[in-house]
Formats: C-alpha cells, sequence, structure tokens
C-alpha cells in the first residue's frame, strides 16, 4: 500500500479513509436510516486493523452522535489513526440545522469534547455558506491552528473562487469534494486547480452513496426506510436509477476479472486523477469494510479506465 501526502501537510494518508457519515444513524434530516451502534464501532476497528489510517466525520452526521461513536471505537482501538471533522453546519434545540462560520470556535470544542482527543489532525470547513461568511471562517480556522487545537485546516465543497479567497488568508491543506464516475463536475476546474496549487484532494461518494457498491437495486432502492436522504436524491431517480446500475454492472464486470467487488472499481476509477490524494468510504458494518479494504491496493488499467470511459459518454444530462 502506497500512502500519498496530504497537500502542504506532514500527514501521509492511506488510499481510503473510513467516513463515519452513515454510523451518525438516521434520526437527522440527512441521515442514512436506522444504525447500529455496535457494527458501527466493529467497522472502526476493521478498517483499522487492515491498514486504514485516516477518518473522517463531521460535528453535523448525527447531530454530534457519530463523533461520538467514533471516540468510542477509538477508545477500545490499539491503533491511532488521523482524525478528521468538519464545521459549519448547526443546528438547534429542535435538530433543526443551519448553516454558519461564525460559530467555528464553538464548534471546534464541542467536537474536541465529543471526539476525545486534544488536538483535530484536520478541520475542515462543511459548506462554504454563508458565502459572505468565508473569509471570517477561514481567518478562525487560521487562527485555531496557531493555537494548536487544530493541526492542518481544509475546505469542503468550495468552488475555485472561494478556495482563491481563502488563499489571500492563509494556505489551504486540502479540499473535499464529491467525486464518482457519477458525479463529475469538480474535472473541469476544481481538481486541476487543486493539482496545480498543491492542494490535497480527499474525495467523498466515491461509490455516490452506494449506488456503484455492486449491492444495489431497484429492488433495494424500492426498499429504502423514510429517513434514508437517498430516496429522494435525484441519481436513485428513474431514468438515471437504471443508467447508473448499468455503470455499476460494468464496474463488477471489470472487477470479477480481478476477484473484487464494483465498489474497488468505483473508487480506483476516482483515484485515477492524479488530483485525488485518498477516498472518503463509508462503512456500516465489519463486513462492508472488508469489501472495499481491496481498494488499498487495486488500480485500473488504462485500457479498463477507457472501458468505462466509452459508458461515461453515453451519461444521461
Amino acid at each position: 500500500m502506497t500512502k500519498k501526502q496530504l497537500g502542504n501537510s506532514d500527514l501521509h494518508l492511506s488510499p481510503v479513509g473510513f467516513g463515519a457519515w452513515a454510523i451518525g444513524g438516521g434520526d437527522w434530516a440527512f441521515g442514512w436510516g436506522p444504525q447500529d451502534d455496535a457494527d458501527s464501532i466493529a467497522a472502526i476497528h476493521r478498517a483499522l486493523e487492515l491498514g486504514i489510517n485516516w477518518i473522517d466525520t463531521a460535528a453535523v452526521y448525527g447531530l454530534g452522535y457519530s463523533e461520538e461513536i467514533v471516540a468510542a471505537a477509538l477508545k477500545t482501538s490499539s491503533v491511532k489513526p488521523y482524525v478528521f471533522t468538519k464545521c459549519g453546519m448547526v443546528w438547534d434545540e429542535n435538530r433543526e440545522v443551519s448553516r454558519s462560520l461564525k460559530t467555528i470556535r464553538a464548534e471546534v470544542e464541542a467536537s474536541l469534547r465529543r471526539l476525545q482527543v486534544d488536538v483535530i489532525d484536520l478541520y475542515q470547513i462543511h459548506w462554504p455558506f454563508p458565502d459572505e461568511e468565508v473569509e471570517e471562517g477561514w481567518t478562525t480556522m487560521a487562527e485555531l491552528r496557531r493555537e494548536g487545537k487544530v493541526r492542518w485546516i481544509g475546505v469542503s465543497n468550495f468552488s475555485v473562487a472561494q478556495m482563491e479567497r481563502a488563499m489571500k488568508i492563509a494556505p489551504i491543506t486540502s479540499l473535499q469534494p464529491p467525486y464518482s464516475a457519477i458525479n463529475r463536475s469538480v474535472e473541469a476546474d476544481i481538481l486541476p486547480f487543486c493539482l496545480k496549487q498543491g492542494i490535497g484532494v480527499i474525495n467523498y461518494a466515491p461509490m455516490h452513496s452506494g449506488m456503484l457498491t455492486g449491492a444495489m437495486s431497484k429492488e433495494r432502492v424500492a426498499a429504502l426506510p423514510d429517513n434514508d436522504f437517498r430516496r429522494k436524491a435525484k441519481q436513485y431517480q428513474e431514468p438515471f436509477l437504471t443508467w447508473n446500475l448499468g455503470l455499476a454492472d460494468l464496474m463488477q464486470q471489470i472487477g470479477s476479472r480481478h476477484g473484487v467487488v464494483a465498489g474497488v472499481v468505483a473508487i480506483a476509477w476516482t483515484r485515477h486523477n492524479p488530483a485525488i490524494t485518498a477516498a472518503i468510504v463509508g462503512g456500516r458494518s465489519a463486513k462492508q469494510v472488508d469489501g472495499v479494504i481491496p481498494a488499498l491496493e487495486f488500480a485500473l488499467s488504462e485500457a479498463e479506465y477507457a472501458e468505462i470511459g466509452e459508458y461515461l459518454a453515453t451519461q444521461l444530462t
């Protein structure tokens, strides 16, 4: 397994990191449905045991609950990974989520408590909203780094223009964008900018929230619980659903040649882009983790990458 340095940091990341969105549970606006805590902890332990050396979570995942589960898992693990989390999405007593970059100082203290760590390895602004608060938010992030509360600072879901504004205040270690063979919107401008500027990229949803795992089907989509955000997601509706499942089938065919599942091929497809440092992959059980662990080593040949490219050329808009 080859590790890559994340931007201007001293962090060297395994090709895949453990994404902790789903383990926040289903009791909030962007949940993935019910989740068993014991399964979550087992998934984290398995990921660390097999060589994943970083975990990405966010304060808003489960409204603080994901961070608490990460802490519980690390308390009973002999392996100590890098811990990344995010700020900028807050909630009230009614569990209603809003976005603010004025509360980052209070947010970092809450995340430190929930994670039970003295310092956060990478702290990221989750969304650049409100846009007019980007400069204020990034100034606070730079202050937190100087104060030693966080080691490195990054952004998530920022445009090139927003990154340029932030860079006038302090360097950006990393960007976290969505990137998959289904969602390629960052390819045109954002990934080339990061590559040129030396900004590390840790992409989320490389399997497009489960669509490209090889385990998704029309029947499974129809049976998703009401509190699973995917029920209303565009790419889980027709006519996109049929096209996406066709892509997953192609990835499964390629994976079968190497004894890996479609999800491993989907992750490898994103990592084929030179701008990508590493990919965030969620896991809701140890079994799911076992399925994607080959992504630590697996790479697509140029011919296989081109084969997928031919299918992508027919994508619906």
